[in-house]
């Protein structure tokens, strides 16, 4: 029987998997399942015929629900028994878990701990790991932390500006979207060459969620998100960087309770709160031309980044490589051409028509600055870090 190792990614209403071969670390599949907690929820995974799928209705009310069905599915399709290990992904693992580690009893202990510092994450995460060690018990499973990227970034871009004890006690910039990051920093060695890798680099992760990365000689400078993934750019729904005396009027003058500010930060703002509408990128660039407030979103939504870049190439001493991944970064030519549009004082600009295509290279040639667009793959990333664990069993 074939080895397998499964990797899972769990967002707010979806879950990311793939499932790889052990020896030559492959992709065999993979897929998600969509509208979980809502109806209509659905597994899509990829066929075994080239250009084919496998869609298969879910009951998922919830996270442990879907995982539920996620494991039917992989008994159906390759047995359970082929499975040699597991790798989740996870978004915050607090102040102490900046590695990615084996999964046991005391990493669980220390993930519920962690759970206020990320409660649109967390819990649902926890949700899933503890499933799937129900279903197969002391099976091989390693927590691969978003935060693990930025672990050496220089000690003043982790500082926070709040009574040092706080420091003392781990509270600090973690940054996140590390698993990204990891797998982009490798692809432009790959694509470009280790000496561009090791160069000037912006990273921008540009999704429902939002970040950017400055990278020089190969190591995280500086990050865009914080000791949260509410920090930062203006996201899908989260608000990015706020005055925190915007949230102390709130409370004081809404009466808004801990919970109802988290939720307000987590789900109410961002790109939907300023549309109104939608916290997806494309419904909003399809209604700019009619819905002022539409348009906004997508304006705020580039200027902001300018400005990150523009604080990143402070940091970095000048750039030589911008490069756009994520749901946003690799899809919408628009939003990249906005981006760029006003970057050219720092050698930043955008080619139309490659732009428009898509193409991995997307600046004109001659510019100071190479742009690139690499998806991203978060998957691989997750199941090197077990096949890591499984070779040296």
């Amino acid at each position: 029987m074939k080895r397998l190792v499964l990797t899972v990614n769990g967002g707010s209403s979806s879950i990311k998997f793939a499932v790889f071969s052990v020896g030559d670390e492959k992709r065999i599949f993979g897929g998600q399942l969509e509208r979980i907690g809502l109806s209509g929820t659905q597994l899509v995974a990829t066929g075994d015929k080239p250009g084919t799928q496998d869609v298969r209705p879910v009951k998922a009310g919830n996270h442990r629900d879907a995982a539920a069905g996620l494991i039917a599915y992989l008994e159906d399709r390759v047995g359970t028994g082929s499975i040699a290990g597991i790798g989740h992904r996870v978004v915050h693992g607090g102040v102490h878990l900046v590695e990615n580690q084996v999964v046991d009893d005391g990493l669980m202990a220390e993930l519920r701990k962690a759970q206020p510092l990320d409660l649109a994450h967390l819990p649902r995460e926890i949700a899933l790991i503890e499933s799937f060690r129900g279903a197969f018990g002391s099976l091989l499973q390693v927590a691969c932390f978003d935060t693990a990227f930025h672990r050496d970034m220089p000690g003043i871009a982790k500082l926070l500006p709040i009574p040092r004890k706080y420091g003392d006690e781990g509270i600090r910039r973690f940054g996140f979207h590390g698993l990204s990051y990891t797998y982009l920093m490798k692809q432009l060695a790959a694509v470009a060459g280790t000496e561009v890798a090791n160069g000037r680099v912006i990273l921008a992760h540009l999704g429902s969620g939002a970040s950017m990365a400055a990278v020089r000689g190969g190591k995280p400078v500086d990050t865009t998100m914080g000791f949260t993934p509410t920090s930062g750019l203006v996201m899908g729904t989260r608000p990015g960087d706020l005055d925190p005396g915007l949230l102390v009027y709130l409370m004081r003058d809404r009466k808004m309770s801990a919970d109802e500010m988290d939720r307000f930060i987590s789900a109410e703002c961002g790109l939907l709160g300023i549309s109104g509408t939608s916290s997806d990128m494309r419904d909003l660039i399809g209604r700019r031309a009619t819905d002022p407030r539409a348009a906004e979103a997508l304006d705020l939504f580039c200027y902001q980044a300018r400005k990150f870049i523009g604080a990143l190439y402070a940091v970095l001493g000048g750039l030589d490589t911008l490069v756009f991944s994520g749901g946003i970064g690799e899809h919408s030519p628009e939003v990249r051409a906005g981006i760029c549009d006003g970057l050219e004082c720092f050698g930043i600009g955008v080619d139309a028509t490659r732009n428009a295509a898509g193409r991995d290279v997307i600046s004109a040639d001659g510019n100071r600055v190479v742009v690139r667009v690499i998806p991203t793959d978060e998957e691989i990333v997750i199941a090197e870090a077990v096949f890591g664990v499984l070779r040296q069993a």
